[in-house]
Parts: structure tokens; C-alpha cells; sequence
């Protein structure tokens, strides 16, 4: 039951984090998997199947990596969203400090490693 709910909370705030700029997605897509695993095989495998996120879960479970159009996605996605909100927010103090959270994030998801379609590792 445990597991089962931290699944549902992640999932809930993986979905706000695709509108909320600080609050990140993908690493709470793989914690509801990973809970999901351990709770609920038919939870775990519509997560699984869902389109946008079930390959993505697939990939770096297995390799531990992600495919270079995500990581490009992703890129492009962070920086609309950091540079959104930057423009948005009225104190330097803010923008500011949420372009330093942009560049933290971004150097993070830069360490992640590429995998390319046609390498079979």
C-alpha cells in the first residue's frame, strides 16, 4: 500500500511538474515506476505504455540513459519554461536566482548519458 501510494504522488507531481518550471518530471515518472513495480503490475504497465513517458522509463531503466532527441526536448523545453518565468518575474533577485536553478539543471541533464537508436549496448 505504501508503495503503491508514493506511485500515485509521484505521478501526480510529475504531471504538475510539467507545468511548473522548478519542479522536475521525468524523476518522478521513475519513482512511480519503480514503486509501481514493487505494488502494482497493472499500474506499472500502463505507465509503461503511456506514449510519452513509457519510453523514456523503458530507456533508462535498461541503459541507464536517454535518447538524444529527448535530451534535446528537454533542453528546448527548459529553456521556454526557465525563460518564461525569468521574464515574468518582476525582482532581479528572482530571475536571478531561477537562472542559476536553469543552469544547474541544465548542466545535470547534460551529465546524462546519450544513447543513440542504432547503438545496441
Amino acid at each position: 500500500a505504501l508503495y503503491l501510494t508514493v506511485g500515485f504522488a509521484a505521478v501526480i507531481l510529475g504531471i504538475v511538474g510539467i507545468a511548473l518550471p522548478v519542479l522536475p518530471t521525468t524523476p518522478f515518472l521513475l519513482l512511480a515506476a519503480a514503486c509501481f513495480a514493487r505494488s502494482s503490475p497493472r499500474f506499472h504497465d500502463k505507465l509503461l505504455a503511456n506514449r510519452f513517458a513509457g519510453p523514456i522509463i523503458l530507456e533508462w531503466t535498461q541503459h541507464r540513459s536517454i535518447r538524444r532527441p529527448v535530451k534535446r526536448w528537454v533542453y528546448l523545453l527548459l529553456a521556454l519554461s526557465f525563460g518564461s518565468s525569468i521574464l515574468v518575474m518582476p525582482s532581479v533577485w528572482h530571475q536571478a536566482m531561477l537562472a542559476a536553478l536553469g543552469i544547474v539543471l541544465a548542466a545535470f541533464i547534460w551529465r546524462i548519458p546519450v544513447r543513440d537508436a542504432d547503438t545496441q549496448t
